[in-house]
């Protein structure tokens, strides 16, 4: 028979061993990876296994890096990017998340509107980028439209999913506490329906940003997408490489601040954390 002083100490023991493996922060959890990608990558190259014109070493980006920035050409062409997609997404979001919240609320509306959008929805953006050419030019309305084009269906889809995923007891429970509409909408569906309208958000950002490069590599004079084309046509494999590490470290930035606004607004919910 196990004591209740050997039990105590086994959870004891059991919880310290836990403290031990929570002991590393995500973030380094995180870096381990890239580290060793990184490692390896350096030294493939500082062996002259790879042509540094095809594959330069980690190092060499580095370097092109710091000369970019010094030469204020990064910041100036990243500040341009950053603008064109904030305001395409913006533009793209927020009309998502109307028609999004439209088409929850009402089958009708779903009726005349949902089909035509989710036709749309599977044209891709290299198939109408020739059409907002011809339509709008090069100048920054087209590049912003594009970006929203692709913003703008994935809160549609996750807002229309959240608000149709309720539970209908829920309504029950709303009509015995006699809610208002007004309360029904601001205390009960958009608040079941904010993890997918956040899930919605994120991946908008994404490819908002795989807007962006396909704005930018249409015709454009600045921006991270004219930087890397602008050095693939002087074989400067290293300003690529920078220009591309640009679009994932400022898309992964973007993408953890949204995670942020998730912890923080949803902590009422209750679910597995794995």
């Amino acid at each position: 028979m196990k004591t209740a002083a050997y039990v105590q100490v086994q959870r004891e023991g059991k919880t310290r061993k836990l403290k031990r493996r929570r002991g590393i922060p995500l973030w380094i959890k995180g870096c381990a990876l890239p580290a060793v990608i990184l490692a390896v990558w350096q030294y493939i190259g500082s062996i002259g296994l790879v042509s540094a014109n095809i594959l330069p070493t980690p190092m060499a980006i580095l370097s092109s890096f710091y000369e970019l920035t010094l030469s204020g050409e990064l910041f100036s062409n990243m500040k341009i990017s950053v603008i064109r997609a904030a305001l395409g997404f913006l533009l793209g979001g927020s009309l998502g998340l109307i028609f999004g919240i439209l088409t929850g609320f009402s089958k009708k509306t779903e009726a005349y509107i949902d089909p035509t959008l989710q036709m749309l929805r599977t044209v891709p953006h290299l198939a109408v980028t020739p059409l907002f050419i011809l339509w709008f030019g090069f100048d920054e309305i087209s590049k912003v439209l594009l970006i929203a084009l692709g913003a703008f269906f994935p809160i549609y889809i996750n807002t229309f999913l959240g608000i149709r995923s309720v539970d209908t007891k829920l309504f029950d429970v709303a009509r015995v506490l006699e809610f208002s509409f007004k309360d029904k909408i601001t205390k009960l569906i958009l608040p079941a329906a904010l993890p997918n309208i956040l899930l919605g958000v994120r991946l908008s950002l994404g490819i908002a940003w795989l807007g962006l490069v396909v704005a930018e590599l249409m015709g454009s004079s600045a921006g991270i997408g004219y930087m890397i084309m602008d050095a693939r046509l002087y074989s400067l494999t290293d300003k690529v490489f920078v220009g591309i590490i640009i679009f994932a470290v400022v898309g992964k930035a973007t993408d953890s601040l949204v995670r942020l606004f998730e912890r923080k607004l949803l902590k009422w919910r209750d679910s597995f954390k794995g």
